[in-house]
C-alpha cells in the first residue's frame, strides 16, 4: 500500500500499487483532503477484509482435506496478518492524532 496516499502528502495521478497490482484512485483538484483520506481508508479496510476471508477459506480447505498445499495456506495467512497489522497501525495513528486535536486549546 502507498502510505503517502493515506496521508494525502502526495498527488497520486493513477499510479500503480505494485504490491497489490491495482490502480490507485487519482486525487482530483476538487476533492477534499478528508474525502481522499476516507476513500483510501475504506479501500484499506476492504482489502484487509478480503485477505482475512481468503485466509479463512484456505484454512477451511486445508482442514477439510480439499487441498494439501501448506504453501498457499501460509501465504494467505501471512497476507492477512500483515494487512491487519497495517490497518491497526493506521487506526492507532489516526486515534492518536484525533486525541491530540481534541486536547488543543482554542
Amino acid at each position: 500500500m502507498d502510505v503517502n496516499s493515506l496521508l494525502g502528502t502526495s498527488s497520486i495521478i493513477g499510479t500503480k500499487d505494485l504490491s497489490e497490482g491495482t490502480i490507485m484512485r487519482p486525487v482530483k483538484q476538487n476533492d477534499s483532503l478528508f474525502a481522499t483520506m476516507l476513500n483510501n481508508a475504506i479501500d484499506n479496510i476492504n482489502t484487509t477484509n478480503s485477505y482475512l476471508s481468503d485466509a479463512e477459506n484456505e484454512e477451511i480447505k486445508f482442514a477439510m482435506g480439499e487441498t494439501e498445499s501448506t504453501h498457499d495456506l501460509m501465504i494467505a495467512l501471512q497476507k492477512a496478518s500483515t494487512a491487519l497489522q497495517y490497518t491497526v497501525a493506521v487506526r492507532d495513528k489516526f486515534m492518536e492524532a484525533y486525541k491530540e486535536i481534541m486536547n488543543m486549546q482554542i
